[in-house]
């Protein structure tokens, strides 16, 4: 079994195999992706952005394979920092979506971007709370065309996934957890309780039990 670090996360030369592992049936893909998300790391960490990759491309890590367009991106800062920001996407030529940018990203808490010589989307993500602060913290950084990104580990992707709440999403928590043995589930559980408490909804920890208990 692979050695892991804190938080059951893969070795960075292990993530970075099996993050290329996935696009092994459309290397053209695995290129752009790489190349995009090493420019990206590389952007991020001169501008002193607190940040991780999470959606499809950390689910490509950590679980199964499938058909992603996007980048997601998780900001430890919130909407003050827009036009670092956006002076970052310039960097990337990534072109803003919404046509009033500011309204939007007040509203959603979200800045969609696109990179159109690849056709990917790029979602920057406004989120300042203590957990995704401590998230941030947590993720793993992996070497991609000598630049380090940092990733999610798979807890926290678990942990969003479950928050989204969508078919494909609750697929995805099943993958990860199989293809990860090593998950803490009590730092899981922790969360998912603290979000339950606040959301008043009381389904988030009762939904992951029961994707656990069956792929046990």
């Amino acid at each position: 079994m692979a050695r892991r670090n804190k938080l059951g996360s893969l070795p960075p030369q292990n993530a970075l195999r099996r993050y290329r592992d996935r696009h092994k049936d459309c290397p053209r893909a695995e290129f752009m992706f790489e190349k995009l998300l090493s420019k990206i790391g590389a952007c991020l960490a001169n501008h002193d952005l607190p940040y991780m990759i999470i959606g499809g491309q950390a689910v490509l890590l950590y679980g199964e394979p499938r058909l992603t367009r996007d980048i997601d991106i998780t900001l430890g800062v919130n909407i003050d920092s827009l036009d670092q920001i956006l002076s970052a996407a310039q960097e990337l030529s990534l072109k803003p979506l919404p046509e009033d940018i500011n309204s939007f990203v007040r509203q959603t808490m979200v800045l969609p971007t696109l990179d159109e010589t690849t056709g990917i989307r790029v979602d920057f993500i406004f989120s300042y709370t203590p957990y995704e602060i401590g998230a941030i913290k947590r993720s793993q950084k992996v070497k991609i065309m000598d630049e380090e990104v940092n990733f999610t580990v798979p807890e926290d992707l678990i942990i969003h996934k479950i928050f989204a709440g969508r078919p494909r999403d609750l697929e995805d928590v099943r993958t990860v957890l199989l293809k990860n043995p090593d998950i803490d589930f009590s730092y899981i559980r922790k969360w998912l309780r603290e979000f339950d408490k606040t959301s008043g909804k009381n389904e988030f920890l009762q939904n992951f039990e029961e994707i656990l208990k069956n792929v046990k």
